[in-house]
């Protein structure tokens, strides 16, 4: 028997015979044209490209009636990449000018896009890179005179199988599942990929990220995926198998019985009240809310309107995207500012870039914003203007001195005062929140406070900058612990500043949606929760079942451990709920 290890998507188990699929990385043949080859090659690409669209086309038409909503977004999203200079217009002129065939050029072209996307800081969104791989794969399919090889490897009955690949875009993960596949492990991929996302919402058990160690893998090996051990098993014993077998059947008998509990309230055994919130991205994201049963959007990301977009999108536009969401929000909607980094352009945002040497360190978020406040401004009128439609707050994202967030408080004024002399009807009381996602922000998460109505703590961030690691780079990411005492410690002071100044503070990252740490956030005294549609009904189960005044003397010990065993230990006992 063979254990792999990678990123475990969901908490799911799987069990199956292996379907390998042949490896995404194309092998990309390299020469130069003559004068009179370069027509005939640039029509070549035109065609790979069409090809490429209309297959994509093709996929979304044929999306099962059960797919997500977000599964037409992500394919959008790839056909818009298709329409990008770098891929569309980049290509043709390297083949006239430099004289390289149709792949050779596009690659080196593609490549430059995924560089970029490697230069951004935020997590979420270096991982689009992903997409363009994708996109990219599916045009030298084309070229390679292979268009349909992608749809034909989808053509099978999959039931009782887990489908091996180098990669899977987010298409392929919804009609594979469609095929009944019973999950799925890649080479590459992270947590935070389109593809992960899908996996989640579709409750289908991955491990992504295998690297080398998926070539021990072949056809027909009998698989196990434990998602929530980021474990993939090879040739398990009989006795192994039973026990994971036992596991499947319970955790799917759990899963049926959540679907009960969509207009429960998310209570305490003690009665405590908890709000549970929704983290979207892109209008069809709203689309899903009211089965989910959240309370609100405790994270709206603005930053996809600029992505988008080939200029920076207007105030009208920005209004009409903020208006759609309001009127759609079964409650109050937290609308993050742009949250970008700006080493690099994204599409609509700034158009004067330069390098960075740590992008990470550099100007993003509210720094960018302050630093151009044409960007910032329409952004906020866009806000105030729509907050008439429905529950508005404002969120400001990466903030780590009061002298940034007295700065925008001004230009918040400032556009407030704008709106007022120009007639034009806003709403002036927006609750402004900041995120508490920067350990300087963190320590000093008392003085925010007293000038914010609420605070939202970005796990994914303050890990990262609190233990210097980048969760998904491949040769630190082991060091990524929300347990680690550091990271503990500031949690629970943030929560502790926003009880004492009397506002409400909640979780957006990552750790919010994990049911692992509910009841520890529980006892640090978090009250909003705020995560991916998928997770919600898992999270409630766990409010519902958790006893915050049985579990307190655990607390306190996790908070004075120091040793991982300890915490472990502790948490799982929590967890179990032998501390109660």
């Amino acid at each position: 028997m063979l254990s792999l290890f990678g990123t475990g998507i969901g908490r799911h188990i799987a069990i199956g015979r292996a379907v390998v699929l042949g490896n995404t990385e194309r092998t990309i043949s390299r020469h130069l044209l003559t004068n009179d080859q370069i027509d005939d090659e640039i029509s070549r690409l035109h065609f790979a490209v069409n090809d490429a669209r209309a297959g994509l086309i093709r996929l979304a038409d044929n999306l099962p009636a059960d797919a997500p909503p977000e599964t037409r977004a992500f394919i959008d999203v790839h056909l818009l990449m298709l329409d990008d200079p770098v891929i569309a217009t980049a290509p043709i002129n390297t083949i006239r000018e430099q004289k390289k065939n149709a792949e050779w050029a596009l690659k080196l072209n593609a490549d430059r896009l995924i560089t970029f996307f490697e230069g951004i800081e935020d997590a979420y969104l270096r991982s689009k890179q992903n997409d363009v791989i994708q996109v990219v794969d599916r045009i030298l399919l084309s070229l390679q005179q292979a268009p349909a090889e992608a749809d034909n490897r989808l053509a099978h009955d999959l039931a009782g199988h887990i489908v091996v690949a180098a990669d899977l875009t987010p298409a392929d993960t919804v009609m594979l599942r469609h095929r009944h596949m019973a999950g799925f492990v890649t080479r590459f991929g992270g947590p935070i990929s389109h593809t992960a996302i899908l996996a989640r919402s579709l409750r289908v058990p991955a491990v992504l990220g295998l690297h080398g160690t998926i070539d021990y893998i072949h056809n027909d090996d009998l698989l196990v995926i434990d998602a929530a051990n980021n474990t993939v098993l090879v040739a398990p014993d009989e006795t192994l198998l039973a026990e994971f077998r036992h596991r499947r059947d319970q955790a799917q008998a759990r899963t049926l019985s959540l679907q009960s509990l969509q207009t429960k309230k998310a209570q305490t055994q003690d009665g405590r009240i908890v709000r549970l919130l929704a983290n979207v991205e892109l209008p069809e994201d709203l689309d899903v809310l009211p089965d989910a049963g959240a309370d609100g959007i405790g994270l709206y990301r603005t930053e996809f309107l600029f992505m988008n977009a080939h200029q920076q999108p207007s105030e009208s536009e920005q209004y009409n995207a903020y208006c759609q969401v309001l009127e759609h929000s079964p409650g109050p909607v937290a609308i993050r500012t742009l949250d970008l980094g700006a080493d690099k352009q994204v599409d609509g945002g700034r158009s004067n870039s330069q390098n960075t040497v740590n992008p990470a360190l550099g100007l993003r978020a509210i720094r960018l914003c302050l630093r151009e406040p044409d960007l910032f401004k329409p952004q906020l009128r866009a806000i105030f203007r729509a907050a008439i439609t429905g529950q508005a707050t404002i969120m400001i994202p990466m903030l780590s001195s009061l002298s940034e967030l007295d700065q925008a408080l001004m230009i918040i004024d400032e556009v407030k005062d704008e709106l007022s002399r120009e007639g034009i009807p806003f709403k002036s009381d927006v609750p402004i929140g900041g995120m508490i996602e920067v350990p300087a922000a963190a320590i000093a998460a008392d003085l925010f406070a007293r000038k914010l109505d609420f605070l939202s703590i970005g796990t994914n961030d303050l890990i990262q900058y609190t233990l210097a690691i980048d969760r998904i780079d491949d040769e630190v990411n082991y060091l990524y612990n929300p347990l680690h005492p550091a990271v503990l410690r500031l949690i629970h002071q943030i929560i502790q500043a926003g009880a004492t100044a009397g506002i409400p503070v909640s979780m957006c990252g990552e750790m919010a949606g994990d049911p692992d740490y509910t009841r520890l956030l529980l006892g640090l005294g978090l009250r909003e929760f705020s995560m991916e549609c998928s997770s919600l009904p898992e999270i409630k189960q766990r409010i519902r079942e958790s006893d915050i005044n049985a579990q307190q003397a655990t607390i306190e010990e996790i908070l004075a451990a120091s040793a991982p065993s300890q915490l472990d230990q502790l948490v799982a006992q929590l967890n179990d709920g032998t501390s109660d």
